[in-house]
């Protein structure tokens, strides 16, 4: 299911950054309203790995669509 272009397309460019930008502005409020050190975590831990999951599926739908043209091409 990972493997598909269309699911990848859909967690690279829309549900993670989504959930990153979700997770900084939870992080910024956490600190604002004076629980610092969860709040830099959930800033800097939890949005890191969510920006990441992005730019990972991201390169493995490049790499699914250009496998999936060269597999065309050989047919």
């Amino acid at each position: 299911m990972l493997k598909k272009p269309e699911t990848l397309f859909v967690l690279g460019y829309m549900l993670l950054p989504l959930l990153a930008l979700l997770s900084a502005i939870v992080g910024l409020t956490m600190i604002l309203g004076g629980n610092k050190i969860l709040g830099a975590i959930v800033l800097v831990v939890v949005t890191q790995a969510f920006a990441f999951g992005a730019f990972y599926a991201l390169r493995k739908r490049k790499h699914a669509l250009l496998t999936e043209h060269s597999g065309d091409v050989a047919s």
